[in-house]
């Protein structure tokens, strides 16, 4: 014991004359791999590939990846990058790294790669939503590879991610993986015919602040009250500004993406003000951050939920899918408007397998120049003549429809108001193609119209693809909370 002791303690003495004349480390730490590379991951074709990790300072690296073969030395603080040349063809490829010691993975496929996040409609499982069983009994993909990082709240920026290895989609995979992020990388499986990575990363009752880096959040003097309420320890972690950026965000940069979908806005519904002004700081914060340049990002718009109002009025959840619809100004945003297929006593709805279609279906006509129809019709514009108000839309497709497949029957979730900003419900007919005439008799001289203007509204107009109108207001009278 004490022959124990007393080399230990020589030991100690040892490295501690290492330590503090500056000498050489005697001990060399083992080179390592960011965690997002693991075995069967799907590696982003077509534009340059990243790949870090750590080492010993001044330590020399080598990285060969598809042919290609790179040397680094990791910097002062161990970190090292190498970024090779993009990859256009290949698939079960291998990945080396050499330094003190050699890591190498293998069966990697080259293919697309897309981050899934947002709060708990994003994470809500294969296994909980609509048509379960068959569904997860059907999910034989082995070019598609998904991958899950833990929830994770950090005050500062995490350096390296804590997620599960990536597997191919199988039943017993998919079952608790993201149902929104599995249905919409199938859609793009099958039409692409490539293999697709999809990483989840989010967290159920997330807000919107908790995914912005807090670089980004004080460059804007608006949101220093949400930072200083991230102190307040009565906020959940995952609501915590910047802290679901810090801790499963900024672990995944710099990894070579196609882009980003995004299913979020139920914790913000009541804040449509503040939201319009964070949504696109958070869009352009991840692309700064990334370095990929404007990569597209696809969100789902708010479905319908709670109870279905009587009469017109104001609504918190329709002036929030005003700010995410706002956010489009920015440029390959895409959304997915879901206001027809959400459930009143649900603030999770079930039917996945849609939204995931639809974001695909924005992905497929803006990225990948597929010839289809992804956006419902938009409000045009409008044009008074006595009582009556003529609505004109955009992205009709082949013409306005009503859901119904009896086409004569009413056209419902139309308001009309005067100027003293009352509204009523209006009569609605197709007049056109893109065209609706509106009246109500309350209203003699008509100055507004609003569609699907409430938390759960009723409005049935869809184009001739059988994606629906995109609720709007005309008028721009302030929201609930700024009056």
């Amino acid at each position: 014991m004490k022959n124990r002791i007393f080399n230990l303690g020589t030991a100690g003495l040892f490295l501690c004359l290492f330590f503090c004349l500056g000498l050489p480390n005697p001990i060399k730490a083992e080179v390592r791999l960011s965690s997002v590379f693991r075995n069967g991951m799907v590696v982003q074709r077509d534009c340059p590939v990243p790949v870090w990790g750590w080492a010993d300072a001044g330590e020399a690296v080598t990285v060969e990846l598809a042919g290609q073969e790179l040397k680094t030395t990791a910097e002062a603080d161990g970190h090292w990058l190498v970024r090779f040349a993009p990859l256009a063809t290949g698939d079960n490829l291998s990945l080396v790294v050499r330094g003190t010691n050699t890591i190498t993975l293998t069966d990697l496929l080259l293919g697309d790669v897309w981050v899934c996040s947002g709060q708990s409609n994003m994470t809500m499982r294969v296994k909980d939503a609509a048509h379960a069983e068959e569904e997860i009994a059907a999910a034989v993909f082995p070019e598609m590879r998904i991958a899950t990082v833990a929830n994770v709240s950090k005050l500062r920026e995490e350096s390296d991610a804590s997620m599960t290895a990536w597997t191919p989609v199988t039943p017993s995979t998919i079952a608790s993986f993201s149902a929104t992020a599995y249905y919409f990388g199938r859609e793009l499986h099958k039409e692409l015919k490539v293999p697709i990575g999809l990483i989840h990363t989010s967290w159920g009752g997330a807000s919107c602040a908790a995914w912005v880096s807090e670089s980004a959040l004080k460059s804007y003097a608006e949101f220093r009250p949400v930072l200083e309420q991230a102190k307040d320890e009565k906020v959940p972690p995952q609501q915590k500004a910047c802290h679901l950026y810090n801790g499963m965000l900024h672990p995944l940069m710099p990894l070579a993406i196609r882009g980003v979908i995004w299913y979020q806005g139920e914790a913000d519904a009541s804040h449509a003000s503040e939201y319009e002004k964070m949504f696109p700081v958070l869009i352009q914060n991840w692309r700064e951050a990334w370095g990929q340049g404007d990569f597209p990002f696809y969100f789902v718009q708010l479905a319908n939920f709670k109870a279905r109002a009587e009469t017109p009025g104001e609504s918190d959840w329709a002036e929030l899918r005003e700010a995410q619809d706002r956010t489009l100004a920015l440029r390959r945003t895409g959304q997915a408007v879901s206001i027809d297929i959400g459930e009143a006593n649900d603030i999770h709805p079930k039917n996945k397998q849609e939204v995931g279609r639809r974001l695909a279906l924005l992905a497929l006509a803006e990225e990948y120049g597929r010839d289809v129809v992804a956006s419902g019709p938009r409000f045009h514009s409008l044009a008074v003549r006595d009582s009556e108000v003529t609505v004109t839309f955009d992205e009709v497709a082949d013409g306005l429809k009503v859901q119904s497949a009896d086409e004569t029957c009413e056209l419902s979730g139309f308001a009309l108001a005067g100027a003293d900003r009352r509204f009523y419900w209006a009569k609605a007919s197709l007049a056109s193609s893109n065209t609706i005439v509106l009246s109500a008799p309350e209203v003699e001289c008509p100055v507004a119209v609003r569609y699907n203007w409430s938390d759960n509204p009723g409005g049935n107009l869809y184009n001739s693809a059988g994606l629906p109108a995109v609720p709007f207001r005309s008028d721009r009278w302030p929201r609930i909370n700024e009056r």
